[in-house]
C-alpha cells in the first residue's frame, strides 16, 4: 500500500478512493497498529474552507452513532482530522455488494431476499429509532450484502441531528438532506426527518428490490421530488404480478404520504415482512456456496431460540426462600443534608460535565449530571435555583448528546417543578416546554408536538406578546410542522398569517420574509395532495 497516511502514519490508505460523492469520498485502508482492513470516510466541508463547527459538529455525530451497537452497522473505530484540516471517520471495511449494484446486475430480485433483506434493514432501524437516531439517507447503495447474507446499514451519523445552531428549531431550510428517488415529502417540503421518514425510504428500496425500478423517476432532481410529494405510487402488481397481495399492501403502506399514515415503527413493518423472507436461496455472485460454513448464522441461529418456546419459561424452577430468614443489616441514620451535598458539589458536577461536553462526550456529561440532580433536589429542593440550573443542564446534554428520548421526560419534569413554583422562571419554564415539544417531533411523535406548540403558542402570545421575535419564530417552527406531517391546508394558513405579520413588521430577519414567502410558493405550487 502506497498511498497516503493518517494520524502519523497508523492509518495507511490505498492509491485511489473507492468513492467520490457530494458528501465526501471513502478510501480503503489498513490500521497498522492492528493490523487490519479499514474504510476512512472524509466529509467535504461545505465551501471548500475549514470550518471549525463543522469539525465540532463531526466529530458530535460520530460519536452519537458510535453508540449505535449492532450486528447490522459497521463499527465506529476513530475519528480525526487530516493535515489539510478535512474531518474523517475510521469504521470497519465491509465486504460484499450493495443492493444497488445487485439490482443493477440481476434486477428485480426474488421476492424471498427482497423482504429478507428488508427486514434485516428494518432491525438496524428499530435500535436506531430507539436511540434516537435517524438516518435520513437510506437507499439501495447505503445497503451492503456480505457473502453469508448479512445486510450492514452504511452511512448513519452524516446527519444525525440538528447543528447546534438549530437547537431552538425542528427543521432547519437549505439544502434538503437526502436522495431524490427515496426522499419522503416532509424531507422535500420541509427538510423534516424522523423515524418515519427511514420507514417511507424503506419502502422506496423495497418497490425498487421486487420491480427493478425507482417508484418515482424524472429528467430532473426537482420532478422527482415534486412527484414524491403530489404523486400516487404504481402499485406493484401492476409492475410484477407475482409479487403478494399483502407485500404489496406494506409497501403502499410505507409509501404514504403522510408520516402518520405510515406503520407505527419498523418493528411492525418487521413482522409484516418475516412470512415472505423465505426460500432463501443462493444469489448468483453475491452468496457464498450453501457448504461454506458461516458462523455468523450459527451464533444467529442459536440466538433465535431463545423465548422461542413459552414453556421454556413456564417449566423453569421458581426460586425458592431460604430455609433460616437472614437478619437484615443494620441501616445506619441518614447523615444530614449539609453532610451528605453541598452546594460545592453542584458547581464541581457542572464545570465537570461542561469540560465533558466540550470534548463532545455528552453521555458521560450527562451521567455526571444525573448522578448529582438526584441527591440535589432531595437536599435543596426541586425548585432551588442551583438545582434548577443542574436540572435544566442536563437535559441540555441529553438534547445536545442526541438522546431525545431521555431529553423530553427531563424537560417535563422540570417544568411541571417550574409551573408549580411560586417565583417560576417564566422564560425557562417556555424554553423546557418548547425544548420537550422539540424532542417529539424529531422522534416522529408529530401530533403530541404540535398540541404542546399550540399550547405554547397561547402562553407565549401572554408573556411575550404577538409581535415578538420569539412568538414569530414559534409561529414558523408550527408551520413548518404541520407541512412536514401532512397538514397542508393548515401549514398554508399558518404560514400565510405569518407572512402578513412580518410584513406588517417589516422584520426580514427572524424569521425571514423570503424563507416564508418561499415556502408558501412551494406548497401553492404542489397543490394539494
Amino acid at each position: 500500500m502506497t498511498g497516503r497516511t493518517l494520524s502519523n502514519g497508523r492509518y495507511e490508505l490505498e492509491d485511489f478512493p473507492l468513492a467520490r460523492g457530494g458528501m465526501g469520498e471513502v478510501w480503503l485502508g489498513r490500521d497498522t497498529k492492528l493490523d487490519r482492513e479499514i474504510a476512512v470516510k472524509f466529509i467535504r466541508f461545505p465551501d471548500g474552507t475549514r470550518d471549525d463547527e463543522h469539525i465540532r459538529r463531526f466529530v458530535r455525530e460520530s460519536r452519537i452513532t458510535a453508540r449505535l451497537e449492532h450486528p447490522g452497522v459497521p463499527a465506529v473505530y476513530d475519528v480525526g482530522v487530516d493535515d489539510d484540516g478535512r474531518p474523517f471517520l475510521v469504521m470497519q471495511r465491509i465486504h460484499g455488494l450493495s443492493v444497488a449494484d445487485l439490482v443493477a446486475e440481476q434486477g428485480a430480485l426474488p421476492i424471498g431476499w427482497a423482504a429478507a433483506i428488508a427486514a434485516q434493514v428494518c432491525a438496524v432501524l428499530a435500535a436506531a429509532h430507539r436511540a434516537s437516531l435517524v438516518h435520513r439517507d437510506l437507499k439501495p447503495n447505503n445497503l451492503m450484502l456480505e457473502p453469508d447474507g448479512r445486510v450492514k446499514v452504511l452511512d448513519f451519523g452524516l446527519a444525525v441531528a440538528p447543528t447546534l445552531a438549530d437547537f431552538s428549531k425542528i427543521t432547519h431550510t437549505g439544502q434538503p438532506l437526502g436522495t431524490p428517488a427515496y426522499m419522503a415529502p416532509e424531507q422535500v417540503e420541509a427538510n423534516l426527518s424522523s423515524p418515519a421518514t427511514d420507514l417511507y425510504a424503506l419502502g422506496c428500496t423495497l418497490h425498487e428490490m421486487l420491480s427493478g425500478t425507482h417508484v418515482f423517476t424524472g429528467s430532473t432532481s426537482y420532478s422527482v421530488m415534486s412527484k414524491q410529494v403530489r404523486e400516487k405510487p404504481p402499485p406493484l402488481r401492476s409492475l410484477c404480478a407475482d409479487v403478494p397481495v399483502a407485500l404489496e399492501r406494506l409497501v403502499l403502506d410505507l409509501l404514504e404520504k403522510k408520516p402518520q399514515s405510515r406503520p407505527a415503527n419498523a418493528d411492525v413493518v418487521y413482522e409484516r415482512l418475516l412470512p415472505f423472507a423465505t426460500g432463501l436461496v443462493g444469489l448468483p455472485g453475491a452468496l457464498d456456496a450453501p457448504t461454506v460454513t458461516s458462523p455468523v448464522r450459527m451464533y444467529a441461529g442459536v440466538l433465535s431460540r431463545v423465548f422461542a418456546d413459552p414453556t421454556t419459561v413456564a417449566e423453569a424452577p421458581v426460586p425458592q426462600p431460604p430455609q433460616h430468614p437472614v437478619e437484615p443489616a443494620p441501616q445506619a441514620e441518614p447523615a444530614p443534608p449539609s453532610a451528605r451535598l453541598r452546594r460545592s458539589d453542584l458547581d464541581r458536577a457542572r464545570s465537570e460535565a461542561i469540560a465533558l461536553v466540550r470534548q463532545s462526550r455528552y453521555s458521560q456529561a450527562a451521567e455526571v449530571l444525573d448522578q448529582a440532580a438526584g441527591p440535589a433536589s432531595r437536599t435543596f429542593g426541586a425548585v432551588d435555583r442551583d438545582v434548577v440550573s443542574l436540572r435544566f443542564q442536563l437535559a441540555e446534554t441529553l438534547f445536545e448528546g442526541g438522546d431525545y428520548h431521555r431529553a423530553a421526560p427531563a424537560y417535563h419534569e422540570l417544568a411541571v417543578d417550574l409551573s408549580a413554583a411560586e417565583s417560576a422562571e417564566v422564560d425557562l419554564l417556555l424554553r423546557c416546554r418548547l425544548r420537550e415539544a422539540t424532542c417529539h417531533a424529531l422522534t416522529g411523535q408529530t401530533n403530541q408536538a404540535l398540541r404542546q406548540l399550540s399550547d405554547l403558542l397561547n402562553d407565549q402570545r401572554q408573556v411575550h406578546g404577538d409581535d415578538d421575535p420569539r412568538t414569530l419564530e414559534l409561529r414558523r417552527q408550527i408551520g413548518l410542522l404541520q407541512l412536514g406531517a401532512g397538514q397542508r391546508q393548515a401549514a398554508e394558513q399558518t404560514l400565510s398569517a405569518l407572512l402578513a405579520d412580518l410584513k406588517r413588521l417589516n422584520n426580514a430577519a427572524n424569521p425571514s420574509i423570503t424563507e416564508v414567502a418561499d415556502l408558501l410558493t412551494s406548497l401553492r405550487r404542489s397543490g394539494p395532495r
